[in-house]
């Protein structure tokens, strides 16, 4: 199969009918052997009912219901899971990104052998209140992910060659940085490509403040996770014996001080009443607790932990 995609979905029963027909058409007029994943993230306006009636008109539409709403990072990696083309095309489904840009982007895949090509949206139809915070969250993920010649690393409109998408996993809200996270993977070869940004048609944003909290957070655990995630001793036993050291370095000083002033007839004072003994007594036992906790991580890093497992109810 040449392409498969991915199109995670809440709420989006007014679109469908003209979304897929245009991916069929696109995919019809370039000869394109391909599968339309869509994974409907718990909706409860019609959607799944629509998926079950397009799945009758078109077997290359399938569809995948989860029992409740888990967000858009479990939504694609369970698609991830399903697909079975040689290219993963993600979109969104409320039809601002155009399925005209997938003949581009499989022939940059397959030819130019990207591992992944993320859409820019260069000239967006968004409000101020999402375009400002998605330009800072972009300038930031380039600066902690090294990724410089990305724009838009949150656009929905991606290309993945099928052996990046079978070996990196999302969670959490992690779709935001999927280039990161191959990049960690060891999917290097990263591209871009400008995309047409359409005007919403139908319903409404599901962009709000919660989302740009969200991502900050995101962005800092996807950079810990990445840098540290296969070794958080590095992190934790690093700062833990510095402190550790500090901390036996002020101890070390008040009693060198305390055996000089013995030596030369001075009354020393009660260690207790150096403010240095009180700096030498956190230092020691946040460096104890610091070395400690990278331990434990360490063997929670080593066992396996089940993330994405969803309650899928049905699958067509």
């Amino acid at each position: 199969m040449d392409i498969s995609v991915v199109v995670p979905l809440f709420n989006e029963i007014e679109s469908l009918p003209e979304l897929t027909s245009w991916i069929s058409s696109v995919m019809d007029d370039n000869r394109f052997t391909y599968e339309v994943i869509l994974v409907d993230d718990g909706s409860n306006d019609g959607s799944w009912e629509m998926i079950r009636k397009l799945n009758t008109g078109n077997p290359f539409i399938k569809g995948i219901k989860f029992r409740r709403n888990y967000g858009k990072s479990a939504a694609l990696n369970t698609g991830f899971e399903a697909a079975n083309g040689d290219v993963i095309i993600t979109m969104d489904a409320d039809l601002q990104d155009s399925p005209d840009e997938i003949p581009e982007l499989y022939r940059r895949i397959v030819e130019e052998k990207y591992d992944l090509i993320s859409g820019w949206k260069a000239k967006r139809h968004d409000p101020l209140s999402k375009t400002i915070p998605t330009k800072l969250f972009n300038a930031a993920t380039r600066r902690m992910s090294g990724i410089h010649n990305l724009h838009d690393f949150n656009c929905g409109l991606k290309a993945y060659r099928k052996t990046v998408v079978k070996n990196i996993e999302v969670y959490g809200e992690m779709h935001r940085y999927i280039p990161v996270i191959a990049k960690w993977a060891g999917f290097s070869k990263i591209g871009e490509q400008i995309v047409e940004h359409r005007p919403r048609k139908y319903g409404k944003t599901k962009f709000g403040i919660s989302r740009f909290i969200n991502g900050l957070l995101d962005l800092m655990s996807i950079f810990f996770v990445g840098k540290f995630g296969k070794r958080p001793m590095h992190f934790f036993g690093t700062m833990g014996t510095l402190s550790f050291f500090a901390g036996m370095i002020c101890a070390i000083w008040i009693i060198w001080e305390k055996l000089s002033n013995l030596a030369h007839n001075i009354k020393p004072r009660q260690p207790t009443d150096n403010p240095l003994f009180y700096i030498a007594l956190v230092a020691v036992i946040l460096g104890a607790q610091l070395f400690l906790t990278g331990f434990v991580a360490e063997l929670v890093a080593r066992s396996a932990h089940e993330r994405n497992k969803y309650q899928v109810e049905e699958v067509i």
